[in-house]
């Protein structure tokens, strides 16, 4: 079956410039010019990836963004109008796995598409079969690979596709020190990498947030400044 990816912009000769080039890699595609319309069909229909402008008449994308949230993992790539950092992180911080910029290029949205796809599979186990154990343990934080849980003394900590990502490749290589670069390119698998992303670093600091790891001396994720992250 093929995979289906909602896309909600109002930019009606946006909304479908994205549903051609989604069609040509045969996605089947749910287009909406409003958020409400789409929360309508997300209530019958549950997509495998969402795209979803920022600026809407209606109820904005970081609304619904935050709506899918509340009940799904499934991979969120936000639309932003203009290269600002605020909206950017609000949708990282909400629980976007990636943003693309406009004015775009379509091959490189498909490509992030495709990216988020393959590792919201791969973490899932609906494509992959992992080859490591599928716990990984550390000092009271526990994640499964398999049934992609985490749970932080017992308890269950809920995390976006993205941030277990993260926190998986780091307890992998616990004590190594993982640069941000290879983060995003282990995550995301593009060439889309710049110094000047933020996007992991974003990630980074929800995750402290939801493992109450926000001092001044972490227990579990600490930056290694100029180099990278590690547990």
């Amino acid at each position: 079956m093929n995979d289906k990816i909602l896309v909600v912009d109002d930019e009606q000769e946006i909304a479908d410039l994205i549903e051609v080039y989604l069609n040509n890699e045969n996605y089947t595609v749910y287009k909406f010019y409003s958020a409400r319309a789409a929360m309508a069909c997300m209530e019958k229909t549950k997509p495998d990836l969402a795209i979803l402008d920022v600026m809407m008449p209606d109820i904005n994308g970081f609304e619904l963004c935050r709506k899918i949230r509340e009940h799904d993992t499934y991979p969120i790539i936000m639309l932003t109008a203009k290269d600002e950092e605020v909206d950017k992180i609000t949708g990282l911080t909400l629980g976007a796995d990636d943003y693309v910029t406009k004015p775009f290029r379509p091959l490189e949205l498909i490509a992030r598409v495709k990216a988020q796809l393959r590792r919201y599979k791969k973490y899932n186990g609906a494509k992959e079969e992992l080859e490591s154990s599928p716990v990984l343990c550390h000092s009271g934080l526990e994640i499964n690979t398999n049934t992609h849980e985490c749970l932080l003394n017992g308890k269950p900590v809920w995390l976006t596709p993205t941030e277990f990502s993260i926190l998986r490749i780091l307890l992998e290589n616990m004590g190594k020190v993982v640069s941000s670069e290879k983060l995003f390119r282990d995550i995301w698998q593009d060439e889309y990498y710049s110094k000047s992303n933020n996007t992991i670093t974003v990630h980074i600091r929800h995750l402290r947030e939801k493992l109450g790891d926000t001092g001044e001396e972490s227990k579990y994720i600490k930056t290694i400044w100029g180099v990278g992250y590690k547990i």
